[in-house]
């Protein structure tokens, strides 16, 4: 089973149609799961999947 792709809060607001800020303050209100690698901030694949559909409803 292969490593789940990480995306920056760049890539993930290209997914989602909104700028990079509004996705970094997503993730530090804990709107948007996030992992914290250092001072950098990465979204998991699923993550961003259960967001939209979550947004969805």
């Amino acid at each position: 089973m292969g490593a789940e792709k990480l995306l920056t809060p760049e890539d993930a607001a290209k997914a989602l149609l909104v700028k990079s800020t509004t996705v970094r303050e997503w993730l530090k209100a804990g709107k948007l799961k996030g992992v914290k690698m250092g001072r950098l901030w990465r979204v998991r694949e699923s993550d961003l999947e259960a967001f939209l559909k979550k947004g969805e409803k």
